[in-house]
């Protein structure tokens, strides 16, 4: 599968954005769902993934309360909405995808086979 992360930007502390990540095929509700980011001089880390029905999801604990990580199997494609943002959220966000039932490992970015192109947010103090 192609994944395609979009909506990325800039934003000034305490706004929001929606990250849309579009998947190639039909058949996206057979695949787990991700997204990290990276952000300058740092590793890529974990911000929150989504089960293949929707029903679970993670966050990391710098994000909850304040990200959450829809998922329209029937459009292809999976959001990250972002509230009340921090200049530590700048980075550039990629989504990624693992086919398969079992949900473990899914902060795990070793368990994702496929990665998106990544999209960048800034946020402005």
């Amino acid at each position: 599968v192609q994944l395609q992360a979009s909506g990325g930007g800039l934003v000034q502390a305490g706004g929001s954005l929606r990250l849309s990540c579009s998947a190639s095929e039909r058949t996206i509700g057979i695949y787990i769902l991700g997204w990290f980011r990276q952000a300058p001089g740092k590793e890529r880390e974990f911000v929150a993934a989504i089960s293949r029905s929707g029903g679970v999801t993670s966050y990391t604990d710098s994000v909850k309360g304040r990200f959450t990580i829809p998922r329209d199997n029937a459009k292809n494609t999976m959001y990250l909405q972002m509230n009340n943002l921090k200049p530590d959220d700048t980075a550039i966000y990629y989504c990624a995808a693992f086919s398969g039932r079992d949900y473990r490992g899914a902060s795990q970015s070793g368990r994702y086979t496929y990665w998106g192109q990544g999209t960048q947010v800034t946020v402005s103090s």
